[in-house]
This record gives C-alpha cells, sequence and structure tokens, in this order.
C-alpha cells in the first residue's frame, strides 16, 4: 500500500488561498487515483475532487466543489497538491487525502458505502476566520 501525508493546512482569513499537499510513500505513486476530501464538525465526509492515475490526469469534481478548487498531481514528486481559493468559513474542516487504484471508488466514496478508498491520510486542520 501507498502511505499517506497532507500538510499545509492553518489558519487563513476568509477571500484568502491555500494550498494544501498530499505526499505518498511506498508503492507506486502513479498506480494510483487520488483525492480530496473533508469533514467539518457534526458533517459527513464530504468529496471535494478527484485526480486519474496518471497520463492526462482527468479530474471529476461534484457540482458544489467546482470554481474554487483545483486538485492537481505531480507523480515524478509524489504529491498531490489541492489548490483553494476565496476560502469561506465554512470551508473551516479536516482535509483528507485518498488513494485507490479505480478512480470511480473515489468519485463515489461518499455516496456508496461499498465503495471505500484503499488508503487514507490522517488528514490537515484548514480554519477560516472572518
Amino acid at each position: 500500500q501507498v502511505q499517506l501525508v497532507e500538510s499545509g493546512g492553518g489558519l487563513v482569513q476568509a477571500g484568502g488561498s491555500l494550498r494544501l499537499s498530499c505526499a505518498a510513500s511506498g508503492r507506486t505513486f502513479s498506480n494510483y487515483a487520488m483525492g480530496w476530501f473533508r469533514q467539518a464538525p457534526g458533517k459527513e465526509r464530504e468529496l471535494i475532487g478527484a485526480i486519474s492515475r496518471r497520463s492526462g490526469f482527468s479530474t471529476y469534481y461534484p457540482d458544489s466543489m467546482k470554481g474554487r478548487f483545483t486538485i492537481s498531481r505531480d507523480n515524478a514528486k509524489n504529491t498531490m497538491y489541492l489548490q483553494m481559493n476565496s476560502l469561506k468559513t465554512e470551508d473551516t474542516a479536516v482535509y483528507y487525502c485518498a488513494a485507490d487504484p479505480v478512480l470511480q471508488t473515489l468519485e463515489v466514496a461518499t455516496t456508496d458505502k461499498d465503495k471505500n478508498p484503499e488508503v487514507w491520510g490522517q488528514g490537515t486542520l484548514v480554519t477560516v476566520s472572518t
């Protein structure tokens, strides 16, 4: 399995930007599709988006996440990124990255209880203040 470590979280003012990183180690990073999720206190985990394993790097975002979030990856650096712009207080949450060989598993992870990504990171807290 690949191991995942998120970084880049912290305190940011509303309207600001933040870039999170998810560093992978262990198995071959390019064998895994990757995704970003978040969970706010008292709320269920949400999918922010997902990115394919290689070549072309197609991305998927739920409609509710389109516009302010951009996922990218650098297979040479074994790292995935989440660029977040125009942050709002409601973006405050713990942000997790996840990996699975199948992109669709990530896309439906929050809607299909039979689909659970193979690997999760430990999460990084993002707090957006007014």
